[in-house]
């Protein structure tokens, strides 16, 4: 029976974000159950330990703020409500663009409007698009006041140009918009050397607040803790203080365990970023292999710069997709999912149009079902010749080429 997309999600049913897969860093981990005896929780917004490792986190990537404009709350979804709130008035976001984002919005009873994204690059709207949906907002008695935006995407694994963030900061700035930067993704990049990152709050400080959850590079997604960086000055002040209000009223505090474990994370110790860095290589890897796969089969995507997943565009195998009755995002996620034996959202999951045969991968299924195969992957000089990676990538290119295939046999005569 075929699932209805709106009873099937987005709120309840949203995919998570893509999962690194692998195990527990063992200094993490035993950082965790020393704290496991505190009782208490960590003060709404974070105590001074967790404050001050998150300013050192923001100063080594030239973010640097006093303790009093930072915020730590159990999950990016907890600040993204808090911010929502304060700011009030409407919402706008990129298409696609992560899926909990919106959710959110409509959660507070905001219209969250969705702007297109350049062919270059995900996350961040075109400026042109952005002024013209802003004006036909207030056109219709709308008020916009909030923006959401991702240099380094989830889902489309895109980095944003920093030409296209100029263009659509400044618009965004132009029409009283306040920005807030989902930077979860940063510390994933694909070649660091190759890629560059702009953070908006580097270009317009006094408008911008930042958000890092750290289950993007830094922490399991099972111990939810994320860091808001808000601009300095009285506005900034005053957001600060509406967004702590928020956090007390949902009682979104850290707990004490968590809290331990996000301050080693935000101090950056040798083990840890070793790890990172190790992790950050297998997943490119895996990412590059998959978008090899699949454009190879005929499908478009964007090569992954970023994250651990590529966002998948099925429209030229549309012919074979027809012919298994698959006329939607969401027939084409169950009928992928089922395929690959693997989760494969829709893109309707990211607020593309259902009609749009689009899919996000993640490139975790890949390593393996047991943790012993996931950290032989870490370890392994060349992951991707084990022979249980091997067998999956084998798996996800045989899916696609048979799409490919039946495209070529359903496609009509010229």
């Amino acid at each position: 029976m075929r699932t209805d997309p709106e009873g099937h999600g987005p709120v309840r049913f949203g995919p998570p974000d893509p999962e690194d897969g692998l195990p527990v860093l063992p200094e993490l981990a035993a950082v965790l159950a020393a704290a496991a005896s505190r009782a208490a929780a960590e003060p709404v917004g974070g105590g001074p330990a967790l404050l001050d490792a998150a300013c050192g986190y923001g100063d080594r990537r030239g973010l640097p703020a006093a303790p009093d404009r930072v915020a730590v709350a159990p999950g990016a979804p907890a600040l993204l409500v808090a911010l929502t709130a304060a700011i009030g008035g409407d919402v706008l976001v990129p298409r696609p663009c992560a899926a909990w984002w919106a959710p959110y919005a409509r959660l507070l009873g905001r219209p969250a409007f969705h702007v297109p994204t350049p062919a270059e690059s995900g996350g961040v709207p075109d400026p042109y698009a952005l002024l013209e949906t802003v004006r036909r907002m207030r056109a219709e008695g709308g008020d916009p006041r909030l923006l959401v935006l991702s240099v380094a995407d989830d889902p489309t694994a895109t980095v944003a140009p920093p030409e296209l963030l100029h263009e659509t900061v400044e618009a965004a700035v132009g029409e009283g918009l306040h920005l807030v930067s989902d930077e979860t993704w940063r510390d994933t990049l694909h070649d660091p050397r190759e890629t560059v990152l702009l953070s908006p709050a580097e270009m317009v400080p006094e408008r911008v607040t930042v958000v890092t959850d750290l289950v993007g590079a830094l922490l399991p997604p099972g111990w939810p803790a994320a860091v808001a960086r808000f601009p300095a000055g009285e506005q900034g002040n005053a957001l600060h203080a509406r967004v702590l209000d928020v956090l007390t009223a949902l009682d979104a505090r850290v707990a004490a365990p968590v809290a331990a474990a996000a301050v080693y994370a935000l101090s950056e110790p040798a083990p840890l970023t070793e790890r990172v860095a190790a992790t950050v290589r297998l997943h490119a890897r895996l990412a590059a292999a998959a978008h090899r796969a699949v454009v190879a089969a005929g499908a478009l995507s964007r090569p992954p710069r970023c994250g651990r997943h590529l966002y998948v565009d099925l429209t030229p195998l549309a012919p074979a997709l027809t012919a298994h009755g698959v006329g939607d995002a969401q027939e084409l996620e169950d009928f992928l999912t089922a395929r690959l034996g693997m989760p494969a959202p829709g893109g309707h999951r990211f607020g593309d149009e259902l009609e749009a045969p689009r899919v996000r991968l993640s490139t975790a299924p890949l390593l393996g079902g047991t943790p012993e195969r996931r950290a032989e992957c870490l370890n392994a000089p060349a992951p991707l010749e084990l022979p249980h990676v091997h067998s999956a990538l084998t798996h996800l290119t045989s899916v696609f080429d048979d799409l490919r295939d039946d495209a070529r046999r359903w496609e009509s005569p010229r």
